[in-house]
Formats: C-alpha cells, sequence, structure tokens
C-alpha cells in the first residue's frame, strides 16, 4: 500500500500543515502575545504548547516550528518582555558616568509598564517555583542581557559586576512587585531610581 493511500500521511513534529502555514504573516506574534498570556494567568507549570496554541488559534505545530519547545517559548516570552536588542545599545551607548541612572530607569520602566509587568511577574514566580522555569530565565539573563552588558564593560571583572547589578534590580523586583513589601511598593519610581543608580553605577563603571 503506498503512503497515504487511506488518508493523509501523519505531519512530523514541528513541521506545520498547509492550514495552519496559512494564518498569516502575523501568526508569530500571535503565538507570541498568547505565550505571555498564558504564562501570565496559568504560571510555567500549568501553560501547555498545545494551551498557547489554542489561544492563538493555530495548529500546535506552528508553535514547534517557530519556537520549538515550551522552555523555548518562554525564553522568546521573556526575551519580548525586556527587548534586548533594543535597549542594551541604549543602556551602553551613552556617557558612562550616567550608565547605572540609564540601567535603573529601563528596568523600573519595564516593571511600571502593566502591559510588560503581567507576563514579568509569571516569569518570575514560575522561576521561583519551576526549576525548568529557573534555568530559562537563568540562561537568558547571563547569555542576552548580562553577557553582552559585560562585554562592553571597561572595569575589572565585568560578568561579576554584570551579575551584581542584574541580582540587585531582580531583587527590587520580588520586593516591590511581588511581595509589595511597604513602603518600597508605593514608592514613587523615581525615587527607586534617584536612590539604586549610585550603586547600579558603582557596579558597572567604578574601576
Amino acid at each position: 500500500m503506498t503512503p497515504g493511500a487511506d488518508g493523509p500521511s501523519p505531519r512530523r513534529r514541528g513541521r506545520p500543515s498547509r492550514t495552519a502555514r496559512s494564518t498569516g504573516p502575523d501568526a508569530r506574534a500571535r503565538i507570541l502575545e498568547a505565550a505571555r498570556t498564558e504564562f501570565a494567568e496559568r504560571g510555567y507549570d500549568r501553560t501547555s504548547v498545545r494551551g498557547i496554541a489554542r489561544a492563538a488559534d493555530v495548529d500546535a505545530a506552528l508553535v514547534h516550528h517557530y519556537f520549538g519547545t515550551k522552555d523555548e517559548v518562554f525564553a522568546a516570552a521573556v526575551e519580548v518582555s525586556f527587548e534586548p536588542a533594543l535597549v542594551i545599545p541604549g543602556i551602553l551607548g551613552g556617557p558612562s558616568e550616567d550608565m547605572g541612572e540609564r540601567l535603573a530607569r529601563y528596568f523600573i520602566g519595564v516593571w511600571e509598564n502593566p502591559v510588560s509587568r503581567a507576563p514579568l511577574l509569571a516569569i518570575l514566580r514560575s522561576a521561583l517555583t519551576h526549576e525548568a522555569a529557573a534555568n530559562v530565565l537563568r540562561g537568558f539573563v547571563l547569555r542576552r542581557l548580562l553577557e553582552r552588558i559585560a562585554a562592553e564593560l571597561d572595569v575589572p571583572d565585568p560578568a561579576f559586576r554584570a551579575e551584581l547589578a542584574a541580582s540587585h534590580m531582580i531583587g527590587i523586583a520580588i520586593m516591590r512587585y511581588v511581595i509589595r513589601a511597604e513602603p518600597l511598593a508605593s514608592v514613587d519610581p523615581e525615587k527607586i531610581i534617584e536612590m539604586v543608580a549610585p550603586t547600579l553605577q558603582r557596579y558597572l563603571g567604578d574601576r
């Protein structure tokens, strides 16, 4: 019997059907937006590739085609929230003596924006409770953010300093947006930037 004589041949994993391919050029963006929403509402553990596909109204094979595994979809959701390729040149490209303020303003701005805050909260909470999510976030922070920043720093131990800066900012995110500890949770963002920028500057700029 020739393949497909009694029906269509099964598709290989990750290879979208013609129907899935015809969903239009915005299919990838719809998948990514659905993934951000699913992770935000369900957390890492309860989010599935099939669930993301349903929310985006595409075949699950198309999700695999664009992103691969759930971990890779998760990593893409992290990246679209931070957009490192767009912001890192701006953080590093200005006067070196203002680098700490630029980094603090960017980071707090991302968290203060309700659109980016919800998926970031889900990502951070997931990383605190699920090792797989923590591995994805760790890899993203190390490879896509800190290594790029460290490569441009003209200071001793640049990787260590970049990690110190990241730990400082992530600590603020946990206390202000996850635990919501007062008075940090309700203080004016400009006050946080004013207080934090000199410390970040010391990490990243002082020799």
